[in-house]
């Protein structure tokens, strides 16, 4: 699929209410979401600008614009590969272990994420039921050796090839790195719920700055990255802001 068979969803979030301008907000967001910063650290490179707002207040712009920017970045991108990456890793919230459950397509582009308590059948059935209602059906599915996977794998989605072999999931691990920088710069996170939330806004804002470098000049990569941060502005409402003035 390419971009124009999907909506561009090119309506803004709204704004209504709040005091600061939209350029501040997308900025804020922007900065917590592509580096791994603290709210706090949010707040001392906005003050340096002489812009003053309070962590708290950034705080609640991630929670209520991250996901919507997520979902209207998600939306310009072209359909899925037909290879899925599986893979889950284990993350701390509050002191107890749980799981994140990751698929990426062969592109590396990230499919969606689930913070589940286990890793079993169960949780993998549920993940793979989450993929294919959002995804639809790929043409294989690459997972590691854990026998969960091979059991949901026959009863969500038995016409799939599946391939079970730790040395094929590479595009999968690596895809956890930027989650596990984050997870050290937040000390972990506090609740499933708010990792779920975080992780899942963190995923479709962060690789879309994180264009791949390899084989690609340093011209090549600013031009990317100049209609990346274009693409930022339209989806935020900056753009439109800026037009008006």
């Amino acid at each position: 699929m390419v971009e124009g068979d999907r909506p561009w969803g090119s309506v803004s979030p709204s704004y209504r209410g709040h005091r600061y301008p939209v350029e501040i907000i997308a900025h804020c967001v922007w900065l917590c979401f592509r580096f791994p910063l603290g709210f706090r650290e949010v707040e001392e490179l906005m003050l340096e600008r002489r812009v003053i707002v309070s962590h708290e207040t950034v705080r609640r712009w991630c929670l209520k614009f991250g996901q919507a920017y997520a979902d209207a970045l998600r939306r310009r991108q072209p359909r899925p590969g037909d290879k899925w990456h599986l893979d889950e890793v284990f993350i701390e919230i509050n002191g107890e272990q749980k799981y994140l459950w990751r698929a990426v397509d062969q592109d590396g582009n990230v499919l969606d994420i689930l913070v589940q308590n286990r890793r079993e059948t169960a949780a993998a059935r549920r993940f793979f039921r989450r993929l294919t209602t959002t995804g639809g059906v790929p043409r294989v599915v690459v997972t590691d050796k854990l026998r969960s996977y091979g059991a949901a794998h026959r009863e969500v989605m038995p016409s799939v090839e599946h391939r079970s072999h730790k040395g094929l999931n590479y595009r999968a691990e690596n895809s956890h790195q930027p989650t596990r920088q984050r997870e050290r710069a937040m000390k972990g996170f506090r609740s499933v719920g708010g990792a779920q939330r975080f992780l899942s806004a963190f995923s479709g804002i962060s690789p879309h700055f994180r264009p791949r470098r390899r084989l690609v000049t340093a011209s090549e990569h600013r031009a990317e990255m100049t209609i990346r941060f274009t693409t930022w502005e339209q989806i935020t409402g900056v753009t439109g802001r800026l037009t008006a003035a």
